[in-house]
């Protein structure tokens, strides 16, 4: 997920404030999802061992045995759409960014801002996370066992930082398209989205263009399945459908990421309220059909619900993407320094937070609170010491220039901030 100076006035120019901000909201989504999985009702006991068979303690390091109510619903919504928008997001910036540096430069700047965070989430805080995994689970925790457990894996959980090597990888495809086909973001926008004038139409096609690319594969893979190689971690079915949504990213940044669709006066922005109806309602509908599909598996296979399933899934991912868009251009364009602050540390508070949300859960456990006090109190510990933490760290030359913006300037009429495309 990029960053700016200290509290103070953004160098941002205020027309891509409202993209600066709704990436920042979902960092902040990302902090409150892997803060509450402790408390979820459905999650798994803590393993005997780290080795001793399914990962599942991957993406649940700390559980705890009270729930919060709710969290399943949470949870579930953030992750029908979050990372999705996520690399939209950060699609959004890459036409300019190549433009400005070239592909070379563009990839360089990219291993920079991506590839070395990558091998500190994956290498240094994964690991650091998950210790308060084997502290759970062992009686006797020792560095050399934990040590001893994590090499015996055979793979290494990289945590959140999977974003980064995959952003990384999808830059790298973005360079190429660019060499063979330097049209081929402006080409997407006209198919994907066309004059901008019309959402409705916009929509349709990315809701089409999601299910084409995701039902299939979702059909014949496990959605919930995470391949690796080593630290190289990703949700296999989910791949295409992260592609789709850079490539929807890169259609809109090659017409001006406030023109078009996303432009504060456009129908989609007028619009917002309805957008922020719907996004509720389609995720309803997704819930509702994903009931229904594990009752009829109850009594076998039933590939037509579970394809209607995968069908609701890609609607609702796009219907709240829309929605926010829809309300952060609109909504959250003026001055606020909170806002700010929290974008300016946003990518070094998704990178932080694992570690310290892992172990804020471990140290709660025998608390005598229940789960919705105790999920409350992760999130706004673990997002108010991330945050912390990233402005400390950033004032430190060599950190600003890989999380922050450092010399960024304003952007001018008809450019944008590439840095603001980090996560």
């Amino acid at each position: 997920m990029s960053i700016l100076p200290m509290p103070g006035p953004s160098p941002v120019a205020s027309r891509v404030l409202p993209i600066d901000r709704l990436r920042a909201f979902l960092t902040a989504l990302v902090v409150a999802h892997h803060a509450v999985l402790a408390y979820h009702p459905n999650a798994p006991k803590p393993p005997a061992t780290l080795t001793g068979g399914a990962m599942i303690w991957a993406a649940f390091p700390v559980v705890d045995a009270v729930h919060m109510a709710g969290a399943d619903l949470f949870v579930g919504f953030n992750d029908s759409f979050f990372m999705a928008l996520m690399f939209l997001l950060a699609g959004m910036f890459v036409p300019a960014g190549i433009a400005r540096r070239g592909g070379g430069g563009y990839l360089r700047e990219r291993a920079l801002r991506l590839g070395l965070p990558f091998a500190i989430g994956a290498g240094v805080l994964a690991p650091l996370a998950y210790a308060a995994t084997y502290t759970q689970i062992t009686a006797m925790p020792t560095l050399a066992g934990f040590a001893s457990q994590w090499l015996a894996l055979g793979k290494w959980p990289a945590g959140p930082a999977w974003f980064l090597w995959v952003l990384l990888a999808l830059a790298a495809l973005a360079v190429f398209a660019n060499r063979i086909a330097p049209a081929w973001a402006a080409t997407a926008n006209r198919l994907l989205f066309g004059d901008g004038q019309r959402p409705v139409r916009a929509f349709l096609a990315l809701v089409t263009a999601s299910a084409l690319v995701y039902v299939p594969i979702a059909m014949l893979v496990d959605p919930s399945r995470w391949d690796s190689f080593g630290p190289w971690f990703v949700q296999t079915a989910r791949l295409p459908l992260y592609l789709l949504y850079f490539v929807a990213g890169a259609a809109l940044g090659s017409h001006g990421v406030d023109r078009g669709l996303l432009a504060a006066d456009g129908k989609l922005a007028r619009r917002w309220v309805l957008w922020v109806n719907l996004a509720p309602c389609a995720f309803a509908g997704l819930v509702i059909v994903f009931l229904m599909m594990l009752g009829a598996l109850q009594k076998g296979d039933a590939p037509g619900l579970r394809a209607l399933t995968l069908f609701a899934f890609v609607l609702s991912c796009a219907t709240t993407s829309f929605a926010l868009l829809a309300l952060f251009v609109r909504k959250l364009r003026g001055p606020n320094r909170i806002w700010d602050s929290l974008a300016a540390n946003a990518f070094g508070i998704y990178l932080l937070h694992y570690p310290i949300v892992a172990w804020l859960q471990y140290a709660l456990l025998a608390a005598p609170l229940s789960g919705m006090a105790k999920g409350l109190l992760v999130i706004v510990a673990g997002l108010a010491a991330s945050w912390v933490a990233t402005a400390a760290l950033r004032r430190f030359a060599w950190v600003e220039r890989v999380i922050g913006r450092g010399g960024a300037r304003p952007a001018s009429p008809g450019t944008q901030d590439v840095r603001l495309g980090t996560c």
